[in-house]
């Protein structure tokens, strides 16, 4: 569990109602993009903690191209921010011009917002380059209980990107999603044990990790889980980890405590 400032809690018990009904006003008369823009940076000095002056920018060029908005904090990067006016829906073509701005600096939070709805992405430097959306939030979504909505923005407040916050949150999404867990089981290892658990289990009954393997994709996972870009990349990160492990066991003997684990980033 990720902590929660109490300064982002007491800035977002004092604020955090009143952007609300500021933003829910705003989507509802359709507000310009230009508005959109200012209601956001004084939601982000307010609620999220940056320096309005300081640390929020609308004059980030990159390639002789402005981004909507910056967050620098202590001279470094945090987020670009593609702002659209605040009764447009989010969809994903909003996002190519500021994943590419963010590839030329080599940024990795990428936010894209109309106000009330925040999708923050990562964006991942692979040749080609690729972005993944770890957090969505809508601030006027009445079924989401106001803790889980408080959690959630004290993601992207000043004092989260201090800490590093985000990069944990980053990092443990990725290596518990279902592309990753859906090749741990079909690891070699995992295979080993859950025959050996069968095994016991049955009294004696002796299944081959491949039968199990084949088990796994056939009647156990979803397709979707086994199959595509992601896919492929959380298998190739469970094979270099099992190569490494096995590498290690191989060196220093069965009884070797020194293991690899499954990294959290790719």
């Amino acid at each position: 569990m990720l902590k929660v400032s109490k300064r982002f809690l007491d800035r977002a018990k004092t604020h955090l109602r009143r952007y609300q009904k500021l933003l829910e006003s705003a989507k509802a008369r359709d507000v310009n993009e230009s508005d959109t823009v200012v209601i956001i940076t004084d939601f982000l000095a307010d609620v999220l903690g940056y320096d309005k002056y300081s640390e929020l920018t609308t004059e980030f060029a990159v390639r002789s191209t402005f981004c909507d908005l910056a967050i620098k904090v202590e001279g470094e990067l945090q987020y670009l921010i593609e702002v659209k006016s605040a009764g447009t829906d989010l969809r994903d073509n909003h996002l190519r011009q500021a994943i590419d701005y963010a590839a030329n600096q080599g940024i990795e939070g990428v936010i894209l917002t109309n106000g009330s709805c925040w999708h923050v992405h990562r964006v991942y430097f692979e040749q080609p380059i690729r972005s993944e959306m770890v957090l969505s939030i809508d601030m006027l979504d009445s079924g989401v209980k106001t803790a889980q909505l408080v959690r959630d923005l004290s993601l992207l407040s000043r004092e989260a990107a201090c800490a590093g916050t985000m990069t944990k949150y980053w990092k443990q999404k990725e290596a518990t999603s279902r592309f990753v867990v859906g090749q741990l089981l079909l690891a070699e290892p995992t295979l080993r044990l859950l025959s050996r658990e069968i095994r016991v289990l049955s009294g004696g009954v002796r299944v081959a990790p491949e039968h199990l393997a084949e088990l796994l994709r056939s009647e156990i996972l979803k397709r979707d889980v086994l199959e595509g870009e992601r896919a492929e990349v959380a298998a190739k990160l469970v094979r270099r980890v099992t190569r490494r492990r096995a590498k290690a066991q191989e060196a220093h003997g069965p009884q070797s405590t020194a293991a690899a684990t499954v990294p959290a980033s790719t």
